[in-house]
């Protein structure tokens, strides 16, 4: 395994927790895993775990990270490592979800649909409520963004859902 991800940022160590025959806590899995480039080539992507349903079933044994899933899970959650490249933009996108994003390395501009824009740096935190958005990094380094992506209903706007639009 190569000491870099796609995007040159070191791989992403998971330790994953359980129980014993005991009920007691123990470490059932740990990897150390890099991310990987997606098809449009302005990120690198890393799947670190799932959950099938919301809230969470403790008693679910399987690797959250071998449950399919797109950008969401449908009435589940997903957490996941992004690194979107110098001079790299997503596309607009809006998803029923509420997400978290956590800037662990670089910085990264945040675009409404209006053109507002933000620069959230290392450390920030990004909360985004369903709402049409794009990602952008104008910086000349990589950006590594930790998602947390939990389901959520569609806002309403004037008592009327809000499309999703995932590219």
């Amino acid at each position: 395994m190569s000491d870099l991800s796609d995007s040159g940022l070191p791989p992403v160590q998971r330790v994953v927790t359980g129980h014993d025959a005991n009920g007691r806590a123990i470490f059932k899995s740990e990897d150390v895993t890099p991310t990987r480039m997606i098809p449009s080539g302005d990120a690198s992507f890393l799947l670190i775990w799932t959950t099938e349903t919301v809230p969470a079933d403790n008693n679910d044994e399987t690797d959250g990270r071998l449950r399919d899933a797109g950008l969401t899970l449908n009435q589940g959650s997903v957490i996941r490592i992004v690194d979107m490249l110098p001079g790299k933009q997503s596309p607009m996108h809006r998803t029923n979800s509420i997400d978290y994003g956590i800037v662990l390395d670089g910085e990264i501009e945040l675009e409404l649909e209006d053109g507002a824009k933000k620069t959230i740096r290392q450390g920030g935190i990004i909360i985004q409520r369903g709402t049409n958005h794009l990602w952008r990094n104008t910086s000349n380094r990589v950006c590594r963004i930790a998602f947390i992506l939990i389901e959520a209903p569609a806002y309403l706007h004037n008592g009327q859902p809000l499309d999703e639009h995932k590219p």
